[in-house]
């Protein structure tokens, strides 16, 4: 009797220690995962960004800090369409006709065919609890040429809040150890680069 007590105490005691040993595996792996999540939908919102602001720095010759900017340059702004056609007068077939056909709205052509996009969403940070990106913009001299800058910085502890505070910590730590920022970034206020430290 003893024996069978003795023998269904060790298995319960064998089973939870299993339990919290698989716990204490899979907590890391769980957090990697979630951080690896969270890290892509914010390098694709940002990705989206870089794109508005390339376009608008087409037409501006600068980027915008200024989403409000930003949003009304896409929702009114218009991209020629244009008919490329061989110049019937040229006989080496080396020179062409540019034709504009009509025009195309910005947002349509970057977004439109992405369904339930919302264009207003583009300056929330993904699983931020609606906080916005902070962009920031500037000029640096690039060998005598005045050249625009843009840098988006999104730290840890504005997405990984809702996370176990240690752990988004260690990352915080072992990054800043690896002389890396400790996020998502974009671009540089000191160099001519739109890179993402995600790429």
């Amino acid at each position: 009797m003893k024996g069978t007590i003795l023998k269904i105490t060790l298995g319960v005691v064998i089973v939870v220690m299993a339990y919290f040993l698989y716990a204490s595996i899979m907590r890391p792996v769980r957090f990697t995962e979630e951080v690896s999540r969270r890290n892509e939908a914010i390098a694709n919102r940002i990705k989206d960004i870089r794109t508005a602001e390339n376009l608008y720095k087409q037409f501006n010759n600068s980027y915008t800090s200024s989403f409000d900017t930003l949003i009304n340059f896409l929702q009114t702004g218009e991209i020629p369409v244009v008919k490329i056609v061989p110049d019937p007068n040229d006989t080496t077939f080396t020179r062409t006709i540019n034709d504009t056909v009509g025009y195309i709205n910005i947002a349509d052509s970057l977004y439109g065919s992405r369904p339930n996009f919302n264009i207003q969403n583009l300056a929330v940070i993904p699983h931020s609890d609606g906080r916005r990106f902070e962009v920031e913009t500037g000029k640096i001299d690039k060998g005598g040429v005045m050249v625009s800058v843009i840098e988006i910085l999104v730290p840890y502890e504005y997405y990984l809040y809702d996370l176990d505070k240690q752990d988004v910590l260690n990352l915080t730590e072992r990054m800043k150890g690896l002389n890396r920022f400790p996020g998502i970034k974009m671009g540089s206020l000191t160099e001519a680069s739109t890179d993402g430290n995600w790429e």
